[in-house]
């Protein structure tokens, strides 16, 4: 796997921090052409051993991406969803009450205001190199209902969880 110069030691600490939890991946399109090099990462015997694991959790996980471009998809457990649909991304949760992982800033924006995120965890890296899309859409931004806890996950990222407040 390819990496900028300089991204490789903090990365490390933030892909520990997502490997404790078994979960389904929501990609848009561009999320999940960035992330695509997981199904080949990981074999080197100098990446580090967090690599190597996320890159075997990210094969095994069931991943869907929602485009209406995107004609094929190049990992296993992969399909492909035109439409993200409320009550189909509900049933995923179902057999397991397992954690969804939605990346993309478009599908992350949507599926918030279908109602279906419960808690944000925002890994932000404060490099800035161009332009691009909000993180978060204006109007899904935590309510007053709710709690915010921000942390240091390295001296390169940070770490801040948003979660819903009750009844919400």
């Amino acid at each position: 796997m390819t990496e900028p110069a300089g991204t490789r030691e903090p990365a490390v600490p933030v892909i520990a921090m997502v490997l404790a939890v078994d979960r389904t991946y929501l990609y848009g399109r561009r999320m999940y052409e960035t992330m695509v090099c997981w199904e080949t990462a990981g074999s080197a015997a100098d990446e580090p051993a967090v690599f190597r694991d996320y890159a075997a959790i990210w094969r095994a996980a069931e991943k869907i991406v929602y485009s209406r471009t995107l004609q094929t998809v190049s990992s296993s457990r992969t399909r492909i969803e035109r439409d993200l649909d409320r009550d189909a991304v509900r049933r995923l949760t179902e057999p397991s009450g397992a954690d969804i992982a939605i990346g993309g800033a478009e599908l992350a924006g949507r599926a918030l205001g279908a109602g279906l995120v419960d808690e944000c965890h925002l890994f932000v890296c404060p490099i800035v190199v161009g332009g691009g899309k909000r993180a978060l859409p204006e109007t899904s931004a935590p309510d007053s209902s709710s709690s915010t806890n921000a942390g240091s996950a390295t001296a390169s990222f940070t770490s801040t969880t948003a979660s819903r407040g009750p009844g919400v």
